[in-house]
């Protein structure tokens, strides 16, 4: 029987999720998938967690047996009545009714939190921007579009520190996919489509066969497309980094090993039918276009894509 395929993205607070999900929903199609953001699972709203002391990172902040359990019967094609949280408000709104389609994207700070919730995640990925960087991502979304001054956006992010080192980042061990946007050396972290990506890519799923790229030529340190081997948390993982100022004509290279692995995914790699791909805002409300986001949101969907031919 064919089921909902299901993909993980969880991170730190302003760590990208949604720049990243909002490119893989539009190439799948808003049509096919179904979003859901693991914060409306919060036990508390605001008020309630400055006059207890928490911070919304605490696993005892939210409901995860909820979550979990809505998981499963997500991952089996059953209908959830999932509770609502508002971040303009900081307050409860009425539960919605959701029927899961046939892509789900959960996205938020914990939902790698539990074993079972983690078993019911076909793609399961970790978003590690360096702290700076997403320290400025989040003062500047926090300020602009939730009403908090730098102020308070700073010693919010100092009183949550040690609930990110304790919860939200050891989730990393559990991903498939760890994604790090970094500034290039020497350059303004601000330049937004030119940042590089850095993404380590554990055996726990079958990736696309990256070697073509150093048999292409690709690979060794001056190029703005690398693969190597590395180690992350002590695990052995292949590492594909691809600069911000790489070519157009090296990125079809990388696109054309990724989508002749998969033949009805070559529309995808269409930029004419898939504008949105890659799409960023930049520092003055401008659209930018950027090459490693874009690589790394297809081969997110390709994964997707792969797991509809296994259980579909």
């Amino acid at each position: 029987m064919s089921r909902p395929i299901i993909l993980g993205i969880v991170g730190d607070s302003a760590a990208g999720k949604t720049t990243l999900t909002r490119g893989i929903a539009q190439v799948l199609g808003p049509e096919n998938v179904t979003l859901i953001c693991t914060d409306d699972y919060h036990r508390y709203d605001r008020q309630q967690r400055a006059d207890i002391g928490i911070t919304a990172l605490h696993p005892d902040c939210n409901h995860l047996d909820i979550m979990q359990q809505h998981l499963s019967l997500l991952r089996t094609g059953q209908p959830i009545l999932k509770p609502v949280y508002s971040h303009k408000t900081g307050t409860f709104e009425p539960p919605q009714y959701i029927k899961p389609n046939k892509f789900v994207i959960i996205e938020g700070l914990l939902g790698y939190s539990t074993r079972a919730a983690r078993d019911s995640y076909d793609v399961k990925v970790y978003l590690a921007p360096p702290e700076e960087l997403r320290t400025k991502w989040k003062v500047k979304r926090d300020t602009q579009k939730r009403g908090y001054t730098d102020e308070q956006v700073l010693a919010e992010l100092e009183k949550r520190e040690p609930d990110s080192a304790q919860f939200i980042r050891p989730q990393r061990q559990w991903s498939d996919i760890v994604i790090s946007f970094y500034p290039p050396i020497g350059e303004d972290d601000e330049t937004n489509g030119h940042l590089n990506v850095r993404l380590v890519l554990r055996p726990t799923i079958p990736h696309p066969d990256f070697t073509q790229i150093i048999n292409s030529g690709y690979g060794d340190s001056e190029s703005a497309i690398r693969l190597g081997l590395d180690r992350d948390m002590s695990k052995p993982v292949d590492v594909l980094e691809v600069d911000g100022h790489a070519t157009l004509e090296q990125v079809n290279k990388l696109e054309h090993i990724i989508c002749s692995d998969m033949p009805h995914l070559r529309s995808i790699c269409d930029r004419e039918s898939n504008p949105e791909l890659g799409k960023i805002a930049g520092t003055t409300g401008e659209t930018l276009q950027s090459y490693p986001l874009a690589l790394t949101q297809l081969i997110i969907t390709y994964h997707m894509l792969k797991a509809t031919q296994i259980y579909q």
